[in-house]
């Protein structure tokens, strides 16, 4: 039995369900297949946070309207809440709580026999996420991990359905950028996000730009360096417009996470 028939079967045994919805190819399965089975008993919940980039809302609105899926739009506090601005090593953990118990406050009073959902996968459950744990607090169910579910898989599958995002670049919250310890505000993850559009406009698009304070540590794949190296100039200087006053190239090239390696020093 194929994988897609096993996550198929899975929905079979829920009366309806809410995905809590990022616009990420692994959601966007989650979502998608719970509409094929559920119909419209499949809703989808976004949080257009802060820290979530305007272009991925717009990702993740339009996915749902080419769909017809039924999607939710809430906004979280998250940046009212000291736990999570502090930026620990823990941030993630505060940011879906809140995320989640928005969404059990919703379902109670709306939805009472419909399951909450995340596109948490197989390969997620061997990486640092402290997000995991407030799924857990909040019983949130993850079919793709649950059926052992990997990255590759879910591609292969959003392949095969034909899905808009099924090769669409990862892109985690803007936080993300900002090293542990330093406060996450909304001027650094406006200033972030304006920053990689700026980089978006000369074609780089799998690019983080670091926030180590007064400069911008731009990354892209290593095999991009060179090309990013010849538009440095003009580059550069949109960020310094951005309030930035040192523009850096890291030169490792782009590193998914690297921020997290000071977890293992």
């Amino acid at each position: 039995m194929s994988k897609l028939t096993l996550l198929k079967n899975w929905f079979k045994e829920h009366k309806g369900t809410v995905t809590a919805f990022s616009g990420g190819v692994d959601s966007s399965l989650v979502l998608y297949v719970s509409k094929m089975v559920l119909k419209d008993q499949a809703i989808g919940l976004i949080s257009n946070s802060e820290s979530l980039k305007t272009k991925d809302y717009k990702i993740a609105t339009d996915f749902c309207k080419t769909n017809n899926i039924s999607l939710r739009v809430i906004k979280t506090d998250e940046l009212n809440d000291p736990n999570y601005t502090a930026n620990p090593t823990n941030r993630c953990f505060f940011c879906k709580t809140h995320l989640y118990e928005a969404m059990v406050d919703i379902i109670k009073d709306e939805y009472p026999e419909f399951t909450i959902l995340n596109g948490t996968n197989q390969d997620d459950l061997g990486d640092y996420r402290p997000g995991l744990q407030a799924a857990k607090n909040h019983a949130i169910r993850s079919p793709l991990a649950e059926l052992q579910i990997t990255k590759k898989e879910v591609i292969e599958m959003a392949e095969v359905l034909g899905l808009e995002t099924a090769h669409k670049p990862p892109s985690p919250c803007l936080s993300s950028r900002i090293p542990y310890g330093t406060d996450v505000n909304n001027e650094r993850l406006k200033q972030i996000e304006h920053a990689e559009y700026h980089l978006n406009k000369f074609d780089f698009f799998d690019v983080r730009v670091r926030h180590l304070g007064v400069e911008a540590s731009i990354e892209v794949p290593e095999n991009e360096i060179e090309r990013l190296s010849s538009h440095f100039d003009e580059i550069s200087k949109g960020l310094k417009d951005l309030g930035f006053l040192k523009v850096t190239i890291d030169e490792e090239g782009f590193v998914s996470g690297k921020l997290n390696r000071v977890l293992n020093g």
